[in-house]
């Protein structure tokens, strides 16, 4: 046995009871290896319902290895999982090769359903975008918000393919909002609701995040200097119940630049002005360089310089298919109450 595959076998058997549990409450889309975690830097093993989604960052898998891995996890779970091997370690390195297996039977890449929390999710091995179509290890904070969103008004802020909103819907949400700026992403959002028909409908915003939070919570829409101010979506200024924060570590914009790093204050305040009065704020830092520690007193401290005190905060950790063994995952979840 390749030191490979008796890795990634360690690592299936540290998930039974994870999977088990799981599998109990609806939930098909899961991490099977965290390679950076579990010996081996840069590989990852995804289930997503009846797809494997296998992703290398540092190396290439050679077709006898990858190969391997998709039998053995095949033999675990007792079950013949359509593969999708996306290399991107590389430029350009996703394209299909002249190998059959890195293209990918035909039904591998058509569009499939995953679940999660008993919810129906849109499956695309390959897309155009750069990460999947639903980030697995945010699984928790969307429970989560299922269970707390009875009769709420919820925003979800850089919404992607509004995984929270549908969670959110879910979970008895008076109304759910939705806004990103790409409206690809706000598509599969929509193909989503459309997958959970009995579901309430949800609203959906394409817009900037600092033109659009700015407006709602009362503040004036400015520029960076130099920038023309291009057109933006009107909005009136309002607050919500729950809000979701869970911006990207790096973008810019003729609106302002999201930096994680740098300036999550300038994210983190005008969603704080637009969360209610004994509302709840989700907020998010993926970044692995930043600590937990360091970046929840940030928080904290912008909080009450902004006028809006937190009352209680609580840790949402990834579910345990995201090892961390020094107990810093790269994803940071804070759960505020205002």
């Amino acid at each position: 046995m390749s030191s490979l595959i008796q890795a990634l076998s360690v690592a299936l058997d540290n998930r039974q009871p994870l999977l088990a549990e799981l599998h109990q409450q609806g939930t098909d889309c899961y991490r099977l290896f965290h390679g950076s975690q579990e010996g081996a830097s840069g590989l990852t093993i995804d289930r997503y319902g009846p797809q494997l989604l296998v992703q290398s960052f540092h190396t290439r898998l050679e077709r006898d290895v990858l190969l391997e891995l998709h039998a053995a996890v095949n033999a675990r779970l007792g079950l013949d999982f359509l593969l999708v091997y996306n290399d991107r370690s590389q430029g350009n390195s996703r394209i299909d090769r002249e190998d059959a297996v890195y293209k990918a039977e035909p039904a591998a890449l058509e569009d499939l359903i995953g679940h999660e929390w008993g919810l129906n999710y849109r499956v695309r091995g390959r897309h155009a975008g750069q990460d999947p179509l639903l980030f697995l290890d945010l699984r928790n904070t969307r429970g989560w918000v299922k269970q707390h969103s009875k009769g709420k008004s919820v925003l979800n802020l850089f919404a992607y393919t509004c995984g929270v909103g549908l969670s959110a819907a879910a979970g008895g949400a008076s109304e759910v909002c939705n806004l990103d700026f790409a409206e690809g992403n706000l598509a599969v959002g929509r193909e989503n609701g459309a997958l959970n028909p009995h579901l309430p409908g949800m609203s959906f915003i394409q817009s900037d995040y600092f033109p659009a939070i700015r407006q709602l919570a009362g503040l004036p829409v400015t520029q960076r200097r130099g920038h023309k101010l291009p057109d933006y979506v009107k909005l009136e200024q309002r607050q919500y119940d729950l809000v979701l924060l869970d911006p990207p570590a790096w973008a810019k914009s003729a609106f302002g630049t999201v930096d994680l790093l740098r300036d999550y204050q300038s994210l983190l305040k005008p969603a704080l002005l637009t969360t209610a009065e004994d509302g709840v704020l989700i907020c998010c830092n993926n970044l692995a360089k930043v600590s937990m520690d360091d970046w929840r007193e940030q928080v904290l401290r912008c909080a009450t310089k902004s006028g809006r005190p937190v009352r209680d905060w609580q840790v949402m950790p990834p579910a345990v298919d995201f090892p961390s063994m020094d107990n810093q995952p790269p994803l940071k979840t804070l759960i505020l109450h205002l």
